[in-house]
């Protein structure tokens, strides 16, 4: 047994487990710990009514969040496979591990083109003063914020800021950016006109994405044997940078009016009337825990049988969202200050996405003594809150291929790895020319998007109604014991009712959909066409399974389906030791011979 993924203390010698629990955790923690804590969820809370945002936000983590974090732990480690495998419970709808893993695959060839773009701007901070924190000499860049007016050809400066007044409505106002707009735009990106004009590969970023692919594959390649030590950093860093500028922004003249507009006496509870707020906190909650993307199953998956998977679900969920709350502060202390300086409403420096991480904060650190030591310590920390993510996301990959293939991929794990990062960096080039902030955008909005929704929806409705939510309660009580009546009342109620109402949050955000543009720029209609074209791509695996599966399978119509929305043969906890009595050999024969009776 000379494999290397594979440890003396292992339960399962064929596929491994986790060295210990703490790996568990760390990597649950990590992978769940993106970079929407900290460039999204500070944005929603002060969008929608500070602090009240709260209420919405921690109803819906109770509600769908942990429930549903919780059904897909206990599904992967019982049966100790990836999330297509795992469909052996309700084969007809394997197509959704299928699909899941697609959205992983696309997803982690932009997600790791943000890692490219933090590491570029950790170096580009490795010098005084920041390229950021002053225009060089061009026109289109200026340091104050002013507004101009393009009058017959003639720029006038025009300072009032509150409302650009023109003299003609027709003319356009000429936009001038500040120096870490133009620095994001205009250096490190070198952002073309548009999705049209592809132009060469920005070869800086390039080399960054090369480099953040091959910091990937190191860590992965003994699968969770190796990365499960790299996240006792990767998981725990970001936290020590956190407290670092929190300490830091605190201490700043203007911090008190950045948390004030965050969580403090900005605080509106009106807004809880409002539909809007409670989707941003639904689907916040679900982009945050990573449920849906196949990656929680997959982590679970190497778990031992006998581990209190609930304690765990509960114990990620809180530590993502305290996450998200106190980085807030971080951001926000450092953003009041900037709007003190600028002498700007703290409404006016906010931003989110990209805006916030690569031009916003930096220029609020640019402003502070020793500001390259903020800067670098703020991307490395975005370096590493990405980089845990896109571990767990490849690890779904390479787990799918393992299970499906075990006697072709078993001995080659490193091979395999190194393989899966090869091709996601060549599939990332296109992200890294001039028009690659458009790709990356529109992969983003479309695919990681109400997709997701639909995904935990069929999830969830398929564990609770064909598999049966009571026969998944007994698997789970294989893996922890009897637990009381009560207990399962609620799980029941949020399998069997709360969590599928999720489906009217998903219609609504399909109903009300805006197709994305980046800034001002908007997209082509073939771009359109193609954000359209990945979703199809996606979720067309579900019906594409279910169809082929059906027509392979024997008997009458009737027969076919029941057989297909019944576990299938293989659907068991992976060790013959953990069979018990409603797994054992004698048990399946039976069960089959049953159901042929009754057809």
């Amino acid at each position: 047994l000379n494999d290397p993924h594979v440890d003396d203390g292992d339960e399962n010698t064929e596929r491994g487990n986790w060295a210990n629990k703490k790996e568990y955790i760390l990597s649950m923690i990590g992978y769940a710990v993106g970079l929407g804590n900290i460039w999204r969820f500070p944005y929603l809370a002060y969008k929608n009514g500070g602090g009240a945002f709260l209420i919405p936000y921690f109803t819906m983590l109770v509600l769908t969040g942990i429930p549903l974090f919780f059904l897909e732990s206990a599904l992967g480690q019982f049966c100790s496979q990836g999330p297509i495998n795992l469909w052996r419970a309700v084969p007809i709808l394997q197509g959704v591990g299928v699909a899941m893993v697609m959205v992983t695959l696309i997803v982690s060839i932009y997600y790791n083109v943000i890692i490219a773009y933090s590491l570029y701007y950790m170096f580009a901070s490795m010098q005084f003063p920041l390229p950021w924190s002053s225009c060089s000499s061009n026109s289109s860049c200026s340091e104050t914020p002013t507004v101009y007016c393009n009058v017959s050809g003639v720029l006038m400066a025009n300072w009032t800021q509150e409302n650009i007044t023109c003299p003609s409505s027709s003319i356009m106002p000429v936009s001038v950016q500040t120096p870490s707009e133009h620095y994001w735009d205009r250096v490190a990106l070198q952002r073309s006109s548009g999705l049209d004009e592809t132009g060469p590969v920005v070869w800086h970023l390039a080399l960054c994405l090369l480099l953040s692919s091959i910091i990937v594959a190191a860590a992965l390649i003994r699968g969770i044997k190796s990365s499960g030590k790299v996240v006792y950093f990767t998981a725990t860093f970001p936290y020590v940078v956190i407290v670092i500028l929190l300490i830091r922004g605190v201490t700043l003249e203007g911090a008190r009016d950045g948390i004030e507009f965050y969580i403090g006496s900005q605080s509106n509870l009106t807004k809880l009337t409002e539909a809007e707020v409670w989707k941003d906190a639904a689907t916040q909650t679900f982009y945050s825990l990573s449920v849906g993307w196949g990656g929680v199953m997959t982590l679970a998956s190497y778990n031992n049988f006998h581990n209190n998977v609930f304690k765990d679900s509960f114990v990620v969920s809180l530590t993502n969202a305290g996450t998200s709350v106190f980085a807030g502060f971080a951001i926000f202390s450092i953003l009041g200050h900037m709007a003190h300086i600028y002498k700007m409403p703290v409404g006016e420096v906010v931003k989110e996405g990209f805006g916030l991480a690569f031009i916003a904060y930096p220029d609020a650190l640019s402003k502070l003594p020793i500001s390259p030591l903020w800067s670098i310590l703020f991307f490395f920390m975005l370096l590493t809150v990405g980089l845990d993510s896109q571990f767990a996301g490849i690890e779904v990959i390479t787990t799918c291929l393992l299970d499906a293939f075990p006697k072709l991929f078993k001995s080659k794990h490193a091979l395999l790895t190194l393989t899966t990062s090869s091709i996601l960096y060549l599939l990332g080039l296109p992200c890294v020319t001039r028009a690659g902030i458009y790709w990356v955008t529109l992969i983003d909005q479309f695919v990681a998007s109400w997709v997701l929704l639909f995904l935990a929806l069929l999830e969830v409705a398929g564990v609770a109604y064909i598999y049966g939510g009571n026969r998944f309660i007994k698997d789970i009580e294989m893996m922890l014991g009897k637990k009381t009546f009560a207990f399962w009342l609620w799980w029941r109620a949020c399998w069997f009712f709360i969590s599928p109402c999720i489906i009217v949050i998903l219609v609504w955000s399909v109903i009300t959909f805006v197709p994305p543009t980046y800034g001002e720029v908007p997209y082509p209609p073939w771009g359109l066409a193609l954000g359209w074209l990945m979703i199809a791509f996606i979720l067309l695996w579900i019906p594409a399974v279910a169809v082929y599966k059906l027509i392979k399978a024997k008997g009458n119509p009737w027969k076919r389906l029941k057989s297909l929305c019944s576990p299938s043969d293989k659907w068991h906890p992976y060790l013959d030791v953990h069979r018990g009595e409603r797994y054992s050999e004698e048990r399946c024969r039976h069960r089959k011979s049953h159901n042929n009776k009754f057809v």
